[in-house]
């Protein structure tokens, strides 16, 4: 490892920003106390506090890793240097080491598009957000995917001005329509504004801020851009092709076994391609345990959650309904309004919907939707159901804790019949 252990995730990703969230969220409560009966007169945010909550958690994390590989952790940048008889040379640094076997697991980085003038200014993404501290005034978010809209709202919820652009006709592309209608409904109740279809012909300075030009929509300014426009493979120079490893627009090219062309190097994590999620990378191990040293029974043929923790949050699992229909599979569609479950108003959290998707014959599910307050935790409840290639009816006829929003989990299926 050349920089940080932990990756994406520790260091920039799921946990800085799930913390900063989690701030965000105190915030928007705090603003909406009238809602439950309470008085604070004001609410004020302390950005470098939240900003330095947040690195504390990358370093508490970060920190029980290096705990944990102590002694097993070379420090430096690694490249494949061709072979040595039958095994492969790496050079880490100045050391040169050779392997039997492989494991490419490098990740991938904020990709900034080549928009003209974009090179000209000083951008926040992904991978360098925590390294600002000050509050930007208004923030302009390119890209309208789960990092734009997370981000996006963190930024609104304490206190910027926010506008999205997307090129796209819908926000959150991998999304049902009805889903990201709902949910950039919600987010323009907050003030979040979006421009859909949006073509950036170039970005300027201007002053201490940045002019952009979209066609057909003028100039839109701000004081920071945030740069949300996809990940780029960390592949580029690792000397893959010193041993022949075949990559497609940087993405190593590997079967169901996370195996490359090449006998004995494997890849795992975002640049074996696929789903680009620390639970998937996650589970790659487990893939790769079986693989090398086990019975290589398992595989990636896996169910793959995921979830945008937008607030209320978005679970999915499986197929979306417009993925199902285009399958050409016999299906049952439910829709159950969260504002129907009890529990969701008394919390005063009544916003969303859950949509589950069956299939017509078993009755198994084979996606789901959910949308609302927790929706990331209450999602598993389907991922279990459809790990276990169990009917939907197991959570229809069973007995739920009364008042709970898990009820709405299974008043769901109970439209399915």
């Amino acid at each position: 490892e050349r920089k940080h252990l932990g990756g994406s995730c520790v260091n920039f990703g799921c946990a800085p920003t799930k913390t900063a969230i989690a701030s965000a969220r105190v915030a928007h409560l705090a603003r909406r106390a009238a809602d439950f009966g309470l008085r604070i007169p004001s609410v004020e945010v302390d950005f470098r506090a939240v900003i330095q909550r947040a690195r504390d958690i990358v370093i508490s994390q970060r920190s029980g890793i290096e705990h944990g590989l102590a002694g097993k952790v070379i420090t430096a940048q690694a490249r494949l240097d061709g072979r040595e008889g039958d095994r492969f040379r790496i050079v880490a640094g100045d050391q040169s080491l050779t392997a039997d076997q492989i494991v490419l697991d490098t990740g991938t980085r904020s990709a900034i598009p080549p928009i003209e003038g974009i090179g000209d200014v000083d951008v926040i993404h992904a991978g360098n957000w925590l390294q600002h501290s000050d509050l930007p005034q208004r923030l302009i978010v390119i890209g309208a995917g789960v990092i734009a809209l997370e981000m996006a709202q963190f930024y609104r919820r304490m206190g910027s001005e926010v506008v999205v652009l997307e090129a796209a006709p819908q926000i959150a592309s991998t999304e049902d329509p009805d889903v990201a209608e709902a949910l950039q409904d919600l987010l323009e109740r907050e003030g979040i504004e979006f421009h859909l279809e949006a073509k950036i012909e170039r970005v300027e300075k201007s002053g201490d801020g940045v002019m952009l030009r979209v066609a057909e929509k003028g100039m839109i300014a701000g004081t920071h851009l945030f740069v949300a426009a996809g990940r780029k493979p960390n592949t580029d120079d690792l000397g893959l092709d010193t041993v022949g490893v075949k990559t497609n627009r940087g993405i190593v090219e590997v079967d169901e076994r996370l195996s490359s062309n090449v006998r004995g190097i494997w890849a795992a994590g975002d640049i074996r391609g696929g789903p680009m999620f620390t639970h998937t990378a996650w589970d790659d191990h487990r893939v790769l345990l079986s693989q090398i040293t086990g019975d290589r029974s398992r595989t990636t043929e896996r169910v793959v959650p995921y979830a945008i923790f937008t607030d209320p949050e978005v679970g999915r699992v499986g197929m979306t309904e417009t993925q199902a229909r285009q399958s050409g599979k016999q299906i049952k569609v439910a829709r159950f309004e969260i504002r129907r479950n009890s529990k969701s108003l008394e919390i005063g959290e009544p916003d969303g919907f859950i949509k589950v998707i069956a299939d017509a014959s078993s009755g198994q599910l084979v996606g789901a939707s959910v949308m609302c307050n927790e929706a990331a935790e209450l999602v598993h409840i389907y991922i279990d159901l459809m790990n276990a290639r169990a009917p939907f009816s197991v959570i229809r006829d069973a007995v739920y804790i009364h008042p709970t929003l898990a009820e709405a989990i299974q008043s769901a299926v109970s439209l399915l019949g």
